[in-house]
């Protein structure tokens, strides 16, 4: 039966899909807040039910200490590719919820645009990649290649229970390659293939310089001020134009390829227009364009910072205590821990000696990620977006960071293909956030195309081309 009977069979039931999607919507999985455990849970139980129906077998929760991972599979196609596909089920918190033109969690349709929290991140892509093997199933009652569900519920939070997950299940989650409906497409226009993915570490210091918050009368222009001693640490993370000053630290890293800054050159991008729509200004590493500082150079940010009194009104205190959270992405070659330890040093080094410094770190840091050119997945996208845009795919990279990439590679030796369809605007983490409609039937049209395209080569055939691109 041609591909184009399992399409047709999607789009015919657009508004089904849609309906199934609206409803795991409604359901509000924050990950981060302990106060919607209980929408975590009605998530699992709506994937469990929905996965089931399907038609996969050993359906289950996957336990890594954590909030669990849904799986199910499909072992039908013996002698093909066996592909993970991923997707997650938490979504970030809603606050501010008087930012909202309509309730987060109540999907409202907007000159062809579905609202909700979670709608692009992840939901709406996540249901794309369920529905095309769900359509497999019932129109052919078999899918191109084998396939495992594994849906995440921490990829919000950092996935920090992810490596017990696969430690623990590793067996059960071997695949020849994995399809991810995370990572966005780059693009409205542009067909774009994301093979790359920068790495993250987080953590959180503090400082104090008493034992407590003082009278800024009786003790001001004596002692240290908390919050003074917190901005000179923080200054000190940078030079005057943006970039990282950690002693080093740059100067360690692998230098850019030739065929990286030509390859993100391909990708037409407006630097200064993509500043300016935010009303920010450009501040970054010299010598190297925007788009370069996003995805092939590393950041560090302050994430959030505060001391002292910081409610309505004045209170002359002295604070004791500032605190401060950082985020450092990283690129292909940096190592989280190195990374990490480096941070430390570097904050210890600046710190006064008569300042208590305390360093809460999680250790959920993950690697950058790459997935090469040649890659069978990376073919098969091509060609599935070639023939639908009529234009040659660009290879992407992204400034964001995607845990589950690196960690899949490291512990499975599954390499990863982020094949989501949101797009950049539609206000991911962010009040009003949004998914096209439009990018809903243009998923529902290259998910199948693309496992059908896999489903042509053997597994061997694909492990072949994996080992040659090694």
């Amino acid at each position: 039966m041609h591909i184009d009977a399992i399409v047709d069979d999607l789009l015919c039931r657009r508004d089904e899909i849609l309906e199934r999607l609206c409803a795991f919507l409604r359901i509000p999985s924050v990950s981060t807040d302990p106060a919607f455990i209980g929408g975590m849970r009605d998530a699992r139980t709506f994937l469990v039910d929905w996965i089931e129906r399907m038609g996969l077998s050993d359906v289950q929760l996957l336990d890594g200490g954590g909030h669990p991972a849904v799986y199910g599979a499909w072992n039908g196609a013996p002698g093909k590719p066996t592909l993970l596909v991923y997707g997650h089920y938490d979504v970030q918190p809603p606050e501010p919820l008087d930012a909202w033109v309509t309730p987060p969690f109540e999907p409202t349709i907007r000159d062809g645009r579905l609202y909700a929290r979670g709608a692009s991140d992840v939901k709406g892509s996540t249901a794309i990649a369920l529905e095309t093997i769900a359509a497999f199933l019932k129109v052919r009652n078999a899918c191109p290649v084998n396939v495992k569900v594994f849906l995440e519920g921490e990829e919000e939070t950092n996935s920090p229970s992810l490596r017990a997950i696969v430690e623990r299940y590793g067996d059960l989650l071997q695949a020849d390659g994995m399809i991810s409906a995370d990572g966005a497409r780059a693009h409205p226009e542009i067909p774009t293939i994301n093979v790359a993915s920068r790495g993250i570490v987080e953590f959180e210091f503090s400082v104090r310089t008493a034992d407590k918050d003082l009278h800024s009368g009786r003790y001001g222009g004596a002692v240290r001020n908390a919050t003074h001693e917190m901005a000179r640490i923080i200054a000190s993370l940078h030079d005057e134009q943006g970039a990282i000053a950690i002693p080093g630290f740059l100067s360690s890293l692998p230098s850019v390829s030739v065929e990286a800054r030509t390859e993100t050159a391909k990708f037409l991008f407006d630097g200064v227009a993509f500043v300016k729509d935010v009303g920010a200004q450009t501040h970054g590493e010299p010598g190297f364009s925007v788009r370069e500082q996003l995805t092939l150079r590393p950041a560090l940010d302050v994430n959030g910072m505060w001391g002292g009194h910081t409610g309505l009104g004045y209170k002359t205190v002295i604070p004791s205590t500032a605190h401060a959270k950082l985020s450092l992405r990283t690129v292909p070659g940096q190592d989280p821990d190195r990374v990490s330890d480096a941070l430390k040093v570097h904050l210890r080094t600046v710190c006064p000696p008569d300042v208590e410094l305390s360093i809460d770190d999680p250790e959920t840091g993950s690697c950058a990620f790459e997935l090469p050119a040649g890659h069978p997945l990376v073919l098969a996208a091509k060609k599935v977006l070639h023939e639908a845009t009529g234009r040659e795919p660009v290879l992407v990279r992204l400034g964001a960071s995607i845990p589950i990439t690196a960690i899949f590679q490291e512990l499975l030796g599954v390499r990863t293909l982020m094949f989501g369809f949101g797009l950049p605007d539609e206000d991911i983490h962010a009040p009003n956030e949004f998914f096209r409609l439009s990018s809903l039937e243009e998923g529902l049209s290259a998910w199948p195309r693309l496992l059908e395209q896999v489903g042509e080569l053997s597994a061997d055939e694909f492990q072949s081309i994996v080992a040659n691109e090694q």
